[in-house]
């Protein structure tokens, strides 16, 4: 095997592993103990939600032991994973989990809105980081090319598209968790509510989510090459 491809093999393989590691630690394994240990005769309400939420939890402190990196993301999920802990233990009515449940993506969203305005826009974490875009040869192909003001007007319409999906994604989190937790806190039937909306909560909310944020790279991508005059894979790192 090539230097070339063992590189390659060795950047899939942290990928594979990390979308494995959220899909497992973070949905799976939270859903099944609140699905099927939550009655009285296993683990009941109160210790199968403390045991499920430890999951995704601890995955994250060991993510960002692993990576050295603070991560928006990483943070805004352990204390979702906290609140939601503390909401569920505490019996506090559904309407205050609803309440959570779209506070963490308004706060995403008028994070990237504020950001728009200084010198680091969110947007480019998100969805145009340097992990994708090799950004020193775009800067100096702009600089080149005297487009600047006008490529910074193209990132700040992707950062519309962006906040909407983190707004529509705050929406959506509202009326599932409004749909779903009809039961009394604290009961069985309420940390079986909990899993079902936790496993739901990807498809009804994280896919209409991402149709957004990608067409907001698709928008960008198009934009790098209408102000360059060059196509986007010259600008992106292999």
């Amino acid at each position: 095997m090539s230097s070339t491809q063992q590189d390659t093999t060795q950047q899939q393989k942290p990928q594979q592993q990390g979308f494995f590691g959220n899909l497992i630690f973070n949905i799976a394994v939270p859903v099944l103990i609140m699905s099927y240990l939550s009655s009285d005769e296993y683990l009941g309400p109160a210790w199968s939600v403390v045991l499920a939420l430890s999951f995704p939890l601890v995955y994250g402190l060991y993510d960002f032991k692993q990576s050295h990196k603070v991560n928006l993301f990483s943070v805004l999920g352990v204390v979702s994973v906290l609140l939601t802990g503390g909401i569920a233990l505490l019996k506090l009515p559904a309407e205050y989990m609803a309440i959570k449940e779209a506070s963490i993506p308004s706060i995403l969203g008028l994070a990237v809105l504020i950001t728009q305005f200084t010198p680091n826009p969110l947007v480019k974490v998100l969805i145009l980081n340097d992990q994708i875009v090799n950004w020193e040869k775009l800067n100096q192909r702009l600089d080149e090319k005297n487009m600047h003001g006008e490529f910074n007007k193209k990132i700040a319409v992707s950062s519309y598209i962006v906040a909407s999906s983190f707004f529509l994604s705050a929406v959506l989190n509202y009326l599932l968790a409004k749909w779903i937790l009809v039961s009394e806190p604290g009961t069985t039937a309420y940390t079986e509510e909990l899993g079902r909306m936790t496993a739901l909560s990807y498809p009804v909310i994280v896919i209409p989510s991402m149709i957004l944020l990608i067409g907001a790279l698709i928008y960008l991508f198009k934009q790098i090459g209408s102000c360059t005059g060059e196509p986007i894979e010259n600008f992106l790192n292999q």
